[in-house]
């Protein structure tokens, strides 16, 4: 007679922020949760846009790409999804987003366990309820607190890490014709949330003159979505005689081969953006500049990292656009202060 199969162990499901860069920082929970419930694989359920960071993570089993459209509830299609979920036998859901159509997944799915913060008074849905400090904490021991219960005193939290195979990173620097053996920058001169956040294009201008006069050989890569690819393009006409060193791939580039030349630049200057996260994430020498957002909120982890601002009395005002219409915050950060931050990290590239 036959013995019947040992039953599946139960998963985890997690669903994922909206942003990339939160998306990033929550990386710190799954490395909590693997060490909480090794024999768990963990699955996570992410936007098409998000979805290839977490793919990028050691502690990930599968990522499930979400179907639903942004904006409306769609409540006839969660609930088929979710039964689908449902076949996959989740023990546990830790739902990021604070809204509350995503909380209605799980619950729906039946999944036992379902934890997450307050939000949109998501009552019933989240069954483990958390609630956030005032003043908030920062994004990544925000995320982390899920793994514990309510109210537990936060251990020390694993910094966010990401990886990148050599084939990965091989493959993205041939498709892109940027040259293996030459040193690498990468600019990231885009921020999805706002122009506020955005270092003008000028100053980006100007720093790639002062790397490319110090280090001649160096290419620098221009990275964003397709959105990024005009003030990319400002960068490169405002370079002058450095750029032919300068690359704009904003836009021609998948998140994932990104994520690849990143890992291989040997620095990273970056506005307050996914890119950056994920360059700290990578552990890449990181020079991150802010504005109107709050440097101490979410900042790089790297081993070698520097966060540039001003500390106006104005800011951080978190704004899209700049309320005073004048963006000291960011147009008052010279191009020579962010280069005398970036030069000894960039010693060792050639």
């Amino acid at each position: 007679m036959s013995q019947l199969p040992p039953p599946l162990p139960p998963r985890t499901l997690v669903i994922s922020p909206n942003w990339i860069g939160d998306a990033v920082m929550a990386q710190p929970l799954l490395a909590l949760l693997r060490a909480a419930h090794p024999e768990r694989p963990i699955d996570v359920l992410a936007p098409p846009q998000v979805a290839p960071v977490w793919r990028q993570m050691a502690e990930v089993d599968q990522v499930l790409e979400t179907p639903f459209r942004h904006g409306p509830l769609q409540l006839r299609e969660r609930w088929r999804y979710a039964r689908e979920l449902r076949r996959r036998g989740y023990a546990a859901a830790y739902v990021l987003p604070n809204t509350l159509k995503y909380a209605l997944i799980p619950w729906l799915a039946g999944i036992p366990q379902r934890v997450g913060y307050k939000g949109e008074s998501r009552y019933g849905l989240i069954n483990v309820m958390h609630h956030d400090d005032v003043p908030p904490r920062p994004m990544v021991p925000f995320y982390a607190a899920l793994a514990r219960a309510p109210q537990t005193p936060l251990q020390p939290v694993p910094r966010p890490a990401l990886q990148a195979s050599a084939e990965q990173i091989a493959a993205a620097c041939a498709r892109t014709g940027l040259d293996p053996q030459r040193p690498l920058v990468a600019f990231a001169p885009g921020a999805e949330f706002g122009s506020a956040k955005r270092w003008p294009a000028s100053h980006f201008a100007g720093l790639a003159q002062a790397i490319v006069a110090a280090h001649p050989q160096v290419q620098i890569a221009l990275l964003g979505s397709p959105k990024d690819k005009d003030v990319c393009a400002e960068v490169v006409a405002g370079a002058g005689s450095a750029a032919a060193a300068l690359y704009n791939l904003a836009g021609a580039t998948s998140l994932a081969e990104a994520v690849a030349l990143i890992a291989r630049a040997g620095a990273v200057v970056s506005n307050d953006s996914g890119l950056l996260h994920i360059a700290s994430a990578l552990n890449r020498p990181v020079v991150a500049i802010y504005g109107p957002t709050d440097p101490g909120h979410a900042p790089p982890f790297s081993d070698v990292a520097a966060s540039i601002s001003l500390r106006l009395e104005c800011a951080p005002c978190k704004q899209r656009e700049c309320p005073l219409g004048h963006q000291d915050c960011m147009q008052k950060i010279a191009p020579q202060q962010v280069w005398q931050t970036l030069q000894p990290m960039l010693t060792p590239i050639d």
